[in-house]
């Protein structure tokens, strides 16, 4: 099928338009191709509208000169009995007085010149290119956050009332949710804080939404990043993070380096380096742990500040029983079960503690059952003879 076009009287002048997309090319990155697609068919649509059109339109725009040219395309038909309705089709003779190269079948277009659709030709277009730019700048802006998930963030809070908490990131804003939000800390308007990039989301009409995060883990282990140059560098690595954000945090730390003290590194020279990132916390309470292979040793470190006597551990389970001192029992334990809890989540066993009297009590609650299950055989054993 043959499409012929009569490309007689330039409809309308715009010049201006492509000036502003090559400039919007050059700044934005924005395809000038994109945008003449998108203003073609937007015209096509505004000329339906505005003429009370039920014509099959196509709308052009010259790349170069901007020039802006309406046709009517109507299918061609043999005789003029064959037309059916004048507006979508043109007999055979009257379309070879367009173009004598016209067969039937072909798409004969029909240049229009209506008047006045100049105005509403530039207003579309200024509006399609605003919808573009808009567009354009929350795709660039998404990419730009979405790359940067799992980085520290700086924001200005623009709204906190008790609800999520608003910051302004200076492109866009941070969302933070209540539950990445630290218990124990408040949060006032015009405060400076810092969050992690948790995720980042398409909101309303498109719009990018980055959800931040100050009591994940990972804020932690960035923290960490920042603070202590040899994990930046990987001579000390991360092997887990465990929180009870606003009161206390333990982290497991490893360097294959035997020349380097993890925990000592992590800690700093009369804990400043440490403190760096409790004073960021607000307090929270920060145990440095050396991870180990040997999972005893591990478990053991993981329940510190309190000293461990003996660790059984069953592997097939992930089941440790830890055997403390008396007085280490509760220090173990911790308040509400935080220490231990945190020892858990960081080792990923379950850990059972027990005091060393409550040990040998249990100890010997076996030993006597055994005795007694002894006896009650050896009477058994004794009324069969």
């Amino acid at each position: 099928m043959k499409k012929v076009s009569k490309t007689n009287n330039p409809a309308i002048d715009s010049s201006e338009l492509i000036i502003a997309m090559d400039e919007l090319e050059k700044e934005k990155g924005i395809k000038k191709e994109l945008l003449l697609e998108a203003i073609e068919q937007a015209l096509v649509t505004a000329y339906k509208r505005n003429f009370d059109s039920a014509e099959n339109v196509k709308i052009t725009m010259d790349k170069a000169t901007g020039e802006i040219h309406v046709y009517a395309e109507k299918d061609v038909v043999e005789k003029p009995e064959d037309v059916e309705n004048s507006r979508l089709q043109i007999c055979l003779e009257d379309a070879r007085k367009i173009n004598k190269k016209l067969e039937v079948g072909d798409k004969a277009e029909i240049e229009q010149v209506p008047k006045n659709f100049g105005r509403i030709a530039a207003q579309t277009a200024k509006q399609v290119i605003v919808q573009k730019i808009r567009e354009e700048s929350r795709n660039f802006l998404f990419d730009e956050f979405n790359e940067r998930k799992g980085e520290i963030v700086s924001g200005i809070v623009q709204k906190a009332d008790g609800g999520i908490v608003v910051l302004d990131l200076g492109k866009l804003e941070g969302i933070m949710p209540v539950k990445e939000q630290i218990p124990t800390e408040k949060y006032r308007v015009n405060d400076k804080i810092r969050a992690y990039i948790l995720d980042v989301e398409r909101g309303i009409k498109g719009a990018p939404q980055v959800i931040v995060s100050r009591a994940h883990n990972d804020f932690v282990r960035k923290l960490f990043e920042l603070e202590i140059p040899e994990i930046y560098e990987g001579l000390i690595e991360i092997k887990g993070v465990s929180r009870d954000p606003g009161n206390r945090c333990k982290v497991a730390v490893y360097s294959q380096n035997e020349n380097i003290d993890p925990v000592g590194s992590c800690v700093g020279q009369k804990g400043i380096r440490i403190q760096n990132i409790i004073n960021e916390l607000h307090g929270e309470k920060i145990d440095v742990i050396e991870w180990s292979e040997d999972p005893a040793i591990y478990i053991s470190a993981a329940l510190l500040p309190a000293e461990v006597m003996a660790v059984d551990v069953k592997p097939e389970e992930k089941f440790a029983q830890v055997i403390v001192r008396d007085d280490q029992l509760s220090l173990a334990i911790g308040k509400s079960g935080q220490n231990a809890r945190l020892a858990a989540r960081l080792t990923n066993w379950k850990i059972d503690i027990k005091s060393e009297s409550q040990f040998r009590e249990m100890l010997a609650n076996l030993n006597e059952n055994a005795e007694i299950e002894g006896s009650e055989e050896q009477e058994e054993n004794s009324n069969e003879e």
